[in-house]
């Protein structure tokens, strides 16, 4: 089988990981970076919300998938539709199309990933699609949940949506077919990887490795680092400035030694720290 040609993009970034008095912080409320021309990765300031979550843009020749809204509604303190709205306003100046839509989806329904949807509420062309597993599945066609997979053509452009439940009972992870990159949400990124149902988490971990051996899968990037750049040592949940972050991408390795640390911590509940992040089983 011929391996297609991913785009590749930037990942050399420095992220603005808060500032050490948030009120004083000069920085935006939202550090745009540019993986490719089609691509964005947004990052909320931690200043404004400590959760600073990622979110991302991806954008099709018809349609564009916004994964996640962020920590904050208010638009006052986190522009993300005008932030949106200005990178789809650059792409169709370069890429006219009539109508062009917008997908606002989840990799899942905690409030730091979906804060920001009513934002986009009015929003002509557009579909913010419910967090929750109902308006998963029935938008993406999801009918075997956990099972199966769908995917989303966003016009020259298609991403593979999976079931990803384990963290939450809605959390999805999205492969975008054009870099290759798989969107792991709160399943897997440098931090702590909180687990409400194991034998669903560890479920959703085998189905992944399994995607990653038949599809190529360039990078992981999840939606917050939470780690230092010493294995096994993470910043206390509520940090508000991390100057020593290691970088967001993480790679197929990464999943692999997350699927060997749940066999290590052997359902026990607790926090079990391991270099790359640090696994807490719901008791």
């Amino acid at each position: 089988m011929t391996r297609p040609t991913h785009v590749s993009g930037d990942l050399d970034v420095r992220w603005h990981a808060g500032w050490p008095s948030a009120k004083h912080d000069p920085a935006p409320e939202i550090q745009p970076h540019a993986y490719d021309e089609s691509t964005l990765i947004l990052r909320q300031n931690m200043s404004v919300h400590f959760e600073a979550p990622f979110v991302f843009l991806l954008l099709g020749a018809e349609r564009a998938l916004l994964l996640d809204t962020g920590a904050t509604a208010d638009p006052g303190y986190f522009p993300l539709r005008r932030t949106v709205d200005a990178a789809i306003d650059e792409w169709l100046a370069l890429h006219p199309y009539p109508g062009y839509g917008l997908v606002v989806a989840h990799t899942h329904g905690h409030g730091d990933h979906i804060a920001g949807d009513g934002q986009f509420a009015d929003r002509p062309d557009t579909v913010v699609v419910g967090p929750d597993r109902d308006a998963v599945t029935a938008f993406f066609g999801l009918p075997d949940w956990p099972l199966g997979t769908a995917s989303l053509d966003l016009g020259g452009r298609v991403v593979d949506v999976l079931p990803g439940p384990g963290h939450q009972p809605a959390a999805t992870i999205f492969h975008d077919r054009r870099t290759g990159l798989l969107f792991t949400g709160d399943t897997l990124y440098p931090g702590h990887l909180y687990v409400s149902d194991l034998p669903a988490f560890t479920a959703t971990v085998d189905r992944l490795l399994a995607f990653c051996e038949r599809h190529p899968v360039t990078r992981l990037l999840g939606c917050h680092i939470e780690m230092t750049t010493t294995p096994g040592a993470a910043y206390p949940r509520g940090t508000t400035h991390q100057p020593d972050e290691p970088p967001l991408q993480m790679d197929t390795g990464h999943l692999r030694a997350l699927r060997e640390a749940l066999a290590a911590v052997d359902r026990r509940p607790g926090e079990h720290r391991f270099d790359r992040f640090v696994v807490h089983i719901a008791g």
